[in-house]
């Protein structure tokens, strides 16, 4: 039963390094966290269900994944090290906890991931940002993520408007997420001990997210950080940025005026109905037509049209013009990101 399983997890629970045989590979960001009250801390943070399927990245040699598996329906461990997933294997081989455990050996930036209800990881720090964004934009979503990071790493996560770490990394999460800073980790706490100090966040994704097309915010946000304390005035006056909000800006007008053509002829196509036939549907086809297609205007680009002069007046418009992102919220952004939006120019 549970307490045979609970015997197993706690044997193997300390076994030395050598005794395993693995040499680790600190250059891959391979560093196991050995500290058993440290591991305790993560499981009780994660709030784990006994109906959940746990998403666990970097299992090592598993002394969290056999700590979770006595509490979980299932855990899915996802290691790229075939040499670990062996130690893995072996460690819950023959016991109650084996058939709650499935192994996916890869990459986990090039796996499609599974459907889980929360994730728990200890990561290469070199990864840690492109993971955070494949999570966060991963669907259906996942109820919350309890993640071990290089503390700088997660102080950027959690950092505010106005501090010094506050960065492009800050806003976008925060925009997809609720996170928070749970526990700083010392080095001693690993095997072999990493060269840096680390922390355990935990990242809840906004549910429903919010009504904003990612990848246009993520553009505008990497205009704006790229100097963070520049004014967005200056930040925009860059010719790489004139050169590929100028290239958006045209493709939008030909899109838009091509549309305005189809919706033009839809409207000559059922708006006679009204006159010939008094029909109920045929009216609604009209009404709607017209209003929910209104077609609005034909976007003539004059010969001397220039970008930067329609930039700064929306950043102007908006007074944004003299403000730093290193200042400003998610409601800022939101703001201008409509005020470009609202005048054509688009980020993505």
């Amino acid at each position: 039963g549970p307490a045979g399983c609970r015997g197993i997890a706690a044997a193997h629970g300390n076994t030395p390094v050598s005794a395993l045989g693995v040499l680790f590979n600190t250059g891959a960001g391979q560093h196991i966290l050995k500290n058993p009250l440290v591991v305790n801390s993560i499981i009780d943070k994660a709030a784990l269900r006994r109906t959940d399927v746990i998403l666990e990245v970097g299992p090592g040699t598993g002394n969290l994944t056999v700590k979770m598996l006595e509490k979980v329906k299932k855990v899915i461990a996802c290691e790229i090290d075939p040499r670990l997933v062996g130690e893995l294997q072996k460690r819950v081989q023959g016991t109650c906890l084996a058939n709650k455990l499935e192994i996916k050996v890869g990459d986990i930036l090039k796996t499609d991931l599974p459907f889980f209800d929360a994730c728990v990881a200890n990561l290469p720090y070199q990864i840690s940002s492109p993971f955070v964004f494949k999570l966060l934009l991963h669907r259906p979503f996942f109820r919350c993520a309890i993640l071990m990071f290089q503390r700088e790493f997660a102080l950027r996560l959690v950092a505010k408007p106005g501090s010094k770490l506050y960065c492009r990394l800050s806003i976008n999460t925060q925009l997809l997420a609720r996170v928070d800073h749970l526990m700083k980790v010392g080095k001693n706490n690993f095997r072999p001990p990493p060269k840096v100090e680390s922390s355990v966040v935990r990242i809840e994704p906004k549910n429903p997210p919010p009504p904003i097309n990612f990848q246009e915010w993520d553009g505008l946000v990497r205009i704006a950080f790229v100097r963070k304390n520049k004014t967005l005035s200056a930040a925009f006056k860059s010719s790489a940025v004139e050169q590929l909000l100028d290239h958006n800006y045209r493709i939008h007008c030909s899109l838009h005026n091509t549309w305005r053509s189809l919706k033009l002829s839809m409207l000559l196509k059922y708006c006679p109905y009204m006159y010939v036939s008094r029909s109920f549907t045929n009216l609604i086809k009209c009404f709607v037509s017209a209003l929910l297609y209104g077609c609005g205007s034909h976007i003539e680009i004059p010969e001397n049209f220039r970008i930067s002069e329609k930039i700064q007046t929306v950043l102007k418009d908006t007074g944004y013009s003299e403000k730093r992102a290193r200042s400003m919220d998610i409601d800022d952004f939101i703001r201008l990101l409509h005020g470009f939006n609202s005048e054509g120019i688009h980020f993505s």
